[in-house]
């Protein structure tokens, strides 16, 4: 299904300080989650989309062992509790959509939960409604303090640096609900 929609029907800006708490804030989110739902997660190196995505998978109630699908692109991970399995993408090495719709994704798109890392400018077309979720490591001041401008500092990982998260909603779906 084509998605033309441009304007998001709500945003969010939140924080959280450490990956324990972005698993947890994620783990709410998942929990509204539903059968038919994309989410596109952005975010450079070590932002964090992949343990956002643990955090999803624990409110879906999907089996544990989520990590990243950088090398086989799509993994499935079964839901234990009735709910949607979720399909977790890494289209960082895709070029463009031609390449994503290559790995079949409509198949699964309907009874699953579909996450998409890296999926912006390349998953967009999957669902007329989505969640665009974009992470940023904090160092040293907030986006706020910087004119919404994040500084980014990527020498070391630690994954318990703060993370700026801001949640756009697009398309009828996301009308009246915010999962979290």
């Amino acid at each position: 299904m084509s998605d033309t929609s441009t304007t998001p029907v709500w945003t969010a800006e939140l924080s959280t300080p450490d990956a324990q708490a972005t698993r947890a804030l994620a783990a709410r989110i998942g929990a509204g989650l539903r059968s038919g739902d994309l989410v596109l997660l952005n975010g450079e190196l070590g932002a964090g989309k992949t343990t956002f995505t643990q955090g999803l998978g624990v409110g879906l109630g999907v089996r544990e062992g989520i990590i990243s699908p950088t090398f086989v692109l799509s993994r499935i991970h079964p839901s234990l509790s009735g709910g949607p399995d979720l399909v977790h993408v890494d289209a960082y090495r895709l070029a463009d959509a031609g390449e994503l719709e290559d790995l079949d994704l409509e198949q699964d798109l309907d009874t699953s939960v579909t996450v998409v890392e890296w999926g912006t400018g390349k998953a967009e077309q999957l669902s007329a409604s989505r969640l665009e979720i974009t992470l940023v490591r904090d160092t040293g001041s907030t986006m706020a303090e910087q004119g919404g401008e994040p500084v980014l500092d990527f020498s070391e990982t630690d994954v318990d640096e703060p993370r700026s998260i801001a949640i756009a909603a697009f398309g009828t779906r996301w009308k009246d609900q915010r999962p979290f």
